[in-house]
């Protein structure tokens, strides 16, 4: 890589295999490095990040200052988790190289490790924006020595109601320090940061607003409410990388439920999922241990998985560039891919309008068994649903198969009809004898029954070890046998699983 980036850091990326800037990095490098305030529009997977990072950290370099405690040299603003533990994982070879330290703060986990390691000190500070206000409202953060400061995703943050959140912050940044914004569109609520922050900007635009979509195939499935879900699973099911956007949180985590149901190993992403759970099925999707993500808006923007070849508007989006976004998890890097829009008949007129608006003009069809083989080549591939869910989340797997060593979960059933206390599980059943007999064991989490899950906990976290006098109920299995039955499953499907993950063929 060329520009005038130093060759340490040149070589730390061709490690990675970057050897050559892409269209943004091209256009916006010089400027950056050369310390001007840079406005720089790509989309998503455009190479953005480096774009940014790279004179961040060439700068950092040559500066004078030194890390202080408290007082960060440079902040990124990222609007969502994922994509600021994405800019740090995109960091870390440049951070070796130049021996900086960073920090990525963001909601959902303790503050405690946070508030230490700034009062350590630390060069540069990823942050989203809700966080990073609480510890500037504690005083474990202080903006004063900020040379430069970045905006990913700015648009994103706007769409997302950041913008007052964002000025806060950027009110606290020197006036003089440099500063890059980039987003994949320039409208409204950009312009606003851009005339209040930036110092006569340079703007770059590296690709169209639509890009990619001269490279993906957009279609329209028009379809009965009733039969929905069944054309999801079927899309689901076919080979390769697989993301369903749905509007709500609600719909994700249901949509989710319905394809584990249906045998195919399935994660969730949405804002009610603690960040463990977040982290836990983005890189169960990641890896390429599930071939399905059902997201939430939360997904559509900034964050970079490889080779999704399928993405599918189970819910339309409510405007056209929440359609783009999404849209842009496929198609990356040069490669082609596959949109698929699901519309019911009262929503036809509102999808019309949607794809006026993204100035799509998608082929319309319905969901036979011919157009969804076409959509998505390739052998569809059930599991059990137990199998599915042990696929899609293994830990819980291993949690229920460890509780059914211990004892019995709350079940009727056995040899008598009384209550009974057996094992080391709270139960009724088992060898229980009649009222008035034995009693064995104690109070404990466990057991084979399929006990009642408890609303309060995450879904998707595995339920802990016994404990004496345990209070909290075993999240059981979503599916698997009659109470009193361990509902682990066998592990024949997971293999069948591993072997169906092929790449989807393209025409």
């Amino acid at each position: 890589m060329t520009l005038g980036v130093p060759q340490t850091l040149s070589d730390a990326l061709a490690q990675r295999g970057i050897t050559s800037p892409t269209p943004i990095q091209q256009a916006t490098l010089p400027d950056s490095l050369a310390g001007r305030d840079v406005l720089g529009r790509g989309r998503t997977g455009s190479g953005k990040t480096y774009a940014f990072l790279l004179p961040m950290v060439t700068r950092l370099e040559a500066s004078k200052t030194r890390r202080m405690a408290k007082k960060p040299r440079a902040l990124i603003l990222a609007p969502t988790r994922e994509l600021a533990a994405q800019i740090e994982e995109s960091l870390l070879p440049l951070e070796k190289t130049s021996q900086l330290a960073s920090l990525t703060i963001f909601g959902g986990v303790g503050q405690n490790p946070q508030v230490r390691t700034l009062a350590k000190g630390v060069d540069v500070l990823i942050a989203c924006p809700g966080r990073l206000l609480d510890l500037m409202g504690q005083g474990a953060v202080d903006l004063s020595a900020v040379e430069i400061a970045i905006l990913d995703e700015a648009d994103h943050m706007a769409d997302m109601g950041f913008l007052p959140m964002v000025k806060r912050i950027l009110d606290k940044v020197p006036g003089d320090a440099q500063k890059m914004l980039f987003s994949a569109t320039l409208d409204n609520g950009i312009d606003v940061l851009v005339k209040r922050y930036l110092h006569q900007p340079i703007t770059h635009q590296a690709d169209s607003a639509q890009s990619p979509v001269s490279t993906m195939d957009h279609h329209i499935l028009e379809v009965h409410k009733d039969d929905k879900t069944g054309v999801l699973a079927d899309l689901a099911a076919a080979p390769g990388k697989t993301i369903l956007f749905t509007r709500t949180k609600h719909g994700a985590k249901k949509l989710a439920k319905q394809l584990l149901a249906r045998g195919i190993p399935a994660v969730d992403l949405h804002g009610n999922l603690a960040q463990n759970a977040r982290t836990r099925n983005m890189e169960a999707f990641h890896s390429g241990r599930v071939d399905t993500l059902v997201a939430t808006d939360i997904a559509a923007r900034g964050i970079h998985v490889d080779d999704v070849e399928l993405v599918v508007h189970a819910d339309p989006p409510t405007e056209h560039k929440a359609y783009l976004h999404r849209s842009g998890r496929t198609a990356r890097a040069g490669k082609a891919g596959t949109v698929v829009t699901m519309v019911t008949p009262d929503q036809r007129g509102e999808v019309r309008g949607l794809m006026r608006a993204a100035k799509i003009k998608p082929t319309v069809s319905n969901g036979e068994r011919s157009v969804l083989d076409e959509l998505a080549p390739g052998e569809r591939t059930f599991l059990s649903p137990a199998d599915a869910e042990k696929a899609a989340y293994p830990q819980r797997a291993e949690q229920q198969t460890a509780g059914s060593n211990t004892g019995g979960g709350r079940g009727r059933g056995g040899n008598g009809g009384g209550r009974g206390r057996s094992g080391a599980g709270r139960g009724q059943g088992g060898n229980a004898q009649a009222p008035g007999g034995s009693r064995r064991g104690g109070r404990g989490r466990g057991g084979d029954s399929a006990s009642r899950p408890d609303s309060r906990r995450d879904p998707a976290r595995p339920a802990e070890g016994g404990r004496s006098e345990g209070r909290r109920r075993a999240v059981p299995s979503r599916r698997g046998g009659s109470a009193g039955t361990s509902s682990a499953g066998s592990t024949g499907g997971v293999a069948a699983f591993s072997a169906s993950s092929g790449r989807r063929g393209r025409r």
